[in-house]
């Protein structure tokens, strides 16, 4: 009874708690803050120019493109391939790092192409075949410059680090990420993306 009643209090409180108000025409639910004075300031995000964007723990902002907060997540863009580089725009930053002190992660719903990168990767147990989905989208996505380069994919899952996807100069240096990706879509409808994930606040100590 009081394990209800206590949870019944948790709701109550968060029902109360301020949402911050509109960026642009997305919504900003609670927990997620973009200022002091609404949300949850562990949940901070930004509203920048009327476009919400998460920032990494290396200081590199990423596109908020979608939220769903029922599942406590959300989808970010993946880092722009510069021009016939095939360099990631995060690459000088190791890639996208997330602060473990905080409450997100990646969810494992993400499928990671690698691109570009040195022959140690083959020790590795990604699928670097020549039926990697990296190929696929070399084809239709050309100008990276990233065609013909040594590339791999995987899906990301509870085995691995759920707070980093990383690129290097010396290792892979360009990657792109499909949430949800399912075997036999086409390229054409793939849903580009990084999803994350939050936990909810009560799960994190106070409200």
């Amino acid at each position: 009874m009081y394990l209800v009643f206590l949870i019944l209090s948790l709701v109550l409180k968060m029902s109360t708690l301020e949402a911050c108000p509109k960026c642009g025409s997305m919504e900003v639910p609670y927990p997620l803050s973009t200022a002091e004075n609404c949300g949850d300031s562990r949940y901070r995000i930004y509203c920048n120019n009327g476009a919400l964007q998460f920032l990494s723990s290396q200081g590199f902002y990423y596109k908020i493109l979608s939220i769903n907060p029922r599942a406590n997540k959300l989808v970010i863009a993946p880092p722009a391939i510069q021009k016939n580089t095939c360099h990631s725009s995060d690459v000088g930053l190791g890639g996208l790092m997330l602060d473990d002190k905080l409450p997100f992660n990646i969810s494992n719903r993400n499928t990671v192409m690698l691109f570009n990168c040195s022959v140690d990767i083959l020790k590795s147990p990604l699928n670097c075949s020549a039926s990697s989905f990296c190929r696929e989208f070399e084809e239709e996505n050309d100008e990276g410059g990233c065609k013909g380069t040594l590339c791999c994919h995987f899906l990301k899952d509870s085995a691995m680090t759920s707070h980093r996807i990383r690129v290097r100069t010396e290792g892979c240096t360009a990657y792109t990420c499909v949430v949800d990706m399912k075997a036999g879509d086409p390229v054409g409808v793939w849903n580009y993306g990084i999803e994350l994930q939050w936990l909810p606040p009560y799960s994190m100590g106070r409200v």
